[in-house]
């Protein structure tokens, strides 16, 4: 046993004991495994069996802590019912794909059934379910801003292992910084370098939407600082999708609420190819190629990585069955993987586009019952976010509104809807701003009618021996 694996698993053992004394703090600490849990020595699996490793028997050590801790607390599971059944038919969306998938293996032989429920459906449930203990535990301001710091952890964490990884001097070359990111994002940190990208894009700008709650300049400062080692972080994976979503959420944010950073729009392609020469010629790789004929054109198979290429492929694939479409993992069952190999050379897994996805595997039933649940997130986040009488709802709402936003634009070019490893801290996210948006509602309705929302000192309402976060 390494000396790192000795120090992981008293890391384990100590937060497992503690959960029994207080499992909120436990699961935070959880959480902010997320940052290493893909390093190549976090141990995958334990005495051969799939599924048993750390993360996994702590998030169960925490989960039985949490379920007698709250008989003890008599807390009551109070997400409104609208949610929760958003969330139950998004997991019924996901059981059934599943499980037409496993009555349909076509071009699955070399997978086990063991590997196929494990990666397909409970990892599809538990990445959530440190989110959904997040919005049961976080009954008080403190444990709000406690969630909070272990979600921004973890996004830190994953920008202190890329910079040390992808050196200043990658940035200047966008080849190097292309090949770099590939190799050693994946091999070093886990994370392949287009997860990254998206994961830190709408980081970046979540860790500046936690300066409300800050006075003091100084820590206004480190704020800053931190969110632009992230973005500086972000720029070192090579993602071009990535830094698309950065600027989209970027301009979003500013549109909702901060207005006046617009004029410094105009200023950041400048600061990228002064500072981040090789950012700025991964960004622009395929445009302005020149063609036989001297003209100059832009090379959609570069510049999309071949996706342009594929998409039709897809769609068309969508349109034989749009209504249902074709279970789990439809790209290899239908045949569509090998196909594009044999036409184009090209292979492809996934669809590169988790709208696209969504409508291979599930048609537009499933599309139409896990999407208006994304719309839901962006609107009660932005009501948070344009908050201007509560630092916390305003950084809560803002958290959550950049992690969507990042999701939602980077699904243009990659990512998934299905909940996987890079998704636990937004969904914490989520959950967090589910909690402040029925604490906000209830302290509304406890509070006599006015014109406007009451100021954040007002005596809070109590329910279930908890004091409502403000």
């Amino acid at each position: 046993m390494s000396f790192r694996i000795a120090i992981l698993s008293l890391i384990v053992l100590a937060v497992a004991v503690y959960a029994w004394r207080d499992w909120f703090k436990a699961l935070c600490g959880l959480i902010v495994m997320m940052a290493f849990i893909e390093h190549p020595d976090m141990p995958k699996s334990l005495f051969g069996l799939q599924g048993l490793n750390p993360w996994n028997l702590l998030m169960c050590n925490i989960l039985l802590a949490w379920w007698m801790g709250r008989q003890r607390e008599g807390l009551a599971w109070d997400l409104p019912r609208h949610i929760n059944l958003m969330l139950l038919i998004y997991l019924g969306v996901v059981i059934v794909g599943f499980v037409r998938m496993m009555a349909d293996r076509a071009y699955m032989d070399g997978l086990t059934t063991e590997y196929l429920i494990s990666e397909h459906l409970i990892n599809s449930i538990k990445w959530v379910v440190p989110g959904l203990l997040l919005y049961d535990g976080c009954r008080t301001r403190k444990r709000v801003l406690t969630g909070m710091i272990s979600i921004l952890a973890v996004y830190l964490l994953l920008a202190v292992q890329v910079t040390r990884w992808m050196p200043a001097s990658t940035a200047v070359s966008g080849a190097s910084l292309t090949s770099r990111a590939r190799k050693l994002l994946m091999n070093e940190v886990g994370y392949s370098s287009v997860n990254m990208s998206m994961m830190l894009a709408g980081a970046s700008w979540a860790v500046l939407a936690t300066l409300p709650l800050v006075k003091r300049r100084k820590y206004k400062v480190l704020i800053v600082l931190a969110g632009v080692g992230v973005a500086f972080a972000q720029a070192l994976t090579g993602g071009r999708m990535g830094y698309v979503t950065w600027g989209a959420v970027g301009l979003i944010l500013c549109l909702v609420r901060w207005r006046k950073y617009l004029l410094l729009a105009p200023l950041v392609p400048i600061f990228v190819m002064v500072v981040l020469p090789g950012t700025a010629e991964r960004m622009l790789q395929g445009f302005g190629r020149a063609a036989v004929t001297g003209k100059m054109v832009i090379d959609d198979y570069e510049v999309t990585s071949g996706r342009s290429l594929i998409w039709p492929y897809v769609i068309d694939k969508i349109m034989e069955s749009p209504i249902v479409g074709y279970g789990r993992q439809a790209m290899l069952r239908t045949g569509l993987q090998d196909r594009l190999w044999r036409e184009l050379g090209e292979s492809f897994p996934h669809p590169h586009n988790a709208y696209l996805e969504m409508l291979l595997d599930n048609g537009l039933i499933g599309f139409m019952l896990v999407l208006p649940f994304y719309g839901l997130v962006v609107v009660y986040s932005m009501r948070l976010f344009v908050n201007r009488h509560s630092a916390l709802y305003s950084a809560v709402g803002g958290v959550s509104l950049a992690l969507v936003l990042a999701l939602l634009v980077a699904s243009i070019g990659s990512q998934t809807f299905y909940p996987r490893e890079g998704a636990v801290g937004m969904w914490g996210a989520f959950c967090l701003m589910f909690r402040t948006s029925v604490a906000r509602e209830r302290r509304r309705a406890a509070l006599p009618r006015q014109p406007r929302e009451p100021a954040a000192a007002e005596p809070l309402p109590q329910f279930a021996g908890a004091v409502v976060p403000v």
